[in-house]
């Protein structure tokens, strides 16, 4: 059997309710070729139960023997595991936008090693959201949520992979990217909102009560609207200009000009396409007597 061209990598613990969410977001992306490794942290509950009950041949259930407390450790088996030219990660109670894995392989294929889309940070019950990174330059230290970021399987050849949590000052993701930046790979941002995600560190006693609302609420929205990323991006860089970013990092500036651009081109596309049907529908007579069939 052929290997995929990409490894997608879910760890998880504990928490079977959100992983149809995620998995399900990973199931409906644009780019096709790919396995899903959903990797327990020692999972005590119904978690590989879920995945099984899927029901698809792309997503295979790992379970560690004993939990380590943290994602580093699933990531390593998973990265055991793989059989992808590429490595993507998805948190098992975050989401990905249907273009993610698409905008991503296309910046490895362009010859980056590291690539990564802009995360939108949700918070509790969607009061507020936030951009991630807050510079889309890459700096050595600068946090990147893993949902976020796809990599060549060689960049972990090369440099060894997850660090214990327990053995570092930082955290493992920011170790990662920046051993990844210290050996020479070239990281590549992709100026799109590709991935949602849900902060455990923003809601009180989550992981205690393991609520699934929210991704289901964002998932649907994910499916119904069309218009997803237009309305999210155009959200995400006002709190930008709200919150001075804009300044801190110049780079943000590019993405107001790229999404203002965009917004025009739609908007003229949209207008060009109205004008073009009400002229059909005069030419039918539609106009005329409300009756002629579209």
């Amino acid at each position: 059997m052929a290997s995929p061209a990409v490894t997608v990598i879910i760890p998880t613990f504990n928490w079977s309710a959100v992983l149809s969410y995620s998995v399900r977001s990973a199931l409906r992306q644009k780019f096709t070729d790919f396995e899903v490794l959903v990797v327990g942290d020692g999972c005590t509950d119904n978690s590989g139960a879920v995945i099984e009950a899927m029901g698809d041949a792309r997503v295979r259930w790992l379970n560690l023997p004993e939990h380590t407390g943290h994602q580093s450790g699933p990531n390593n088996e998973g990265l055991r595991h793989a059989r992808g030219e590429f490595i993507a990660y998805l948190g098992h109670d975050d989401l990905w936008v249907r273009h993610h894995l698409a905008c991503l392989v296309a910046a490895l294929d362009a010859g980056a090693d590291v690539a990564y889309g802009l995360t939108m940070l949700v918070g509790a019950d969607g009061r507020y959201t936030e951009p991630a990174p807050r510079r889309l330059t890459y700096t050595p230290g600068l946090w990147i949520p893993p949902t976020g970021v796809a990599h060549r399987r060689r960049v972990i050849d090369g440099i060894g992979g997850w660090k214990p949590y327990r053995q570092l000052s930082v955290d493992p993701e920011v170790d990662l990217w920046q051993r990844a930046y210290q050996y020479g790979y070239r990281f590549a941002f992709v100026p799109r909102l590709t991935a949602v995600k849900f902060p455990a560190a923003w809601r009180r006693d989550v992981y205690r009560t393991r609520p699934h609302h929210e991704q289901a609420r964002w998932f649907e929205r994910m499916e119904r609207e069309s218009d997803f990323e237009a309305v999210e991006m155009g959200h995400l860089l006002l709190t930008v200009l709200e919150s001075r970013l804009l300044w801190r990092d110049g780079s943000y500036w590019t993405l107001l000009r790229e999404f203002v651009a965009e917004t025009r081109r739609r908007l003229r596309f949209r207008w060009a396409v109205g004008k073009n049907i009400e002229a059909r529908r005069r030419f039918k007579g539609a106009a005329a007597n409300g009756r002629a069939r579209t």
